[in-house]
């Protein structure tokens, strides 16, 4: 058995836990609880730790995922390619997020002016309605 191996169990065997849903992790810790009560306690940390008490298993699956995205591969060329790919599309991100939020400034803008212009209207029109007092 090769130490890559070894060093990977753990993550087969979240990935095979994750695979099942919350109800194997439940399971196993129940099951750590039952057999030794430090695992069982170790599992529940780490459930709560990595917010699988609490969320879907896609957040679940969302979550494995970018974790893995910062993995190395082994080859530094690639590595830091994918370190400056994913730097520049976080930079991306950001920029859209911000011209997005622009968008709805400029539209909250415009409707507040259109509702200030139409109450300035509607106190023009109400105000010359009415009869003057002698």
């Amino acid at each position: 058995m090769s130490t890559g191996t070894v060093a990977s169990w753990p993550t087969r065997a979240e990935t095979w836990l994750d695979q099942r849903g919350k109800g194997a992790w439940i399971a196993a810790m129940i099951l750590g609880f039952i057999f030794f009560w430090p695992a069982g306690l170790a599992l529940l940390a780490y459930m709560i730790w990595s917010k699988r008490m609490f969320n879907g298993s896609c957040a679940v699956r969302r979550t494995h995922r970018s974790l893995h995205a910062f993995k190395s591969s082994g080859n530094t060329a690639f590595d830091s390619y994918k370190a400056e790919t994913l730097r520049r599309l976080e930079e991306e991100q950001e920029a859209f997020e911000s011209f997005l939020q622009r968008l709805r400034d400029a539209k909250d803008k415009s409707e507040f002016d259109q509702f200030m212009e139409d109450r300035a209207k509607n106190a023009r029109n109400a105000g010359g309605d009415e009869p003057e007092a002698a």
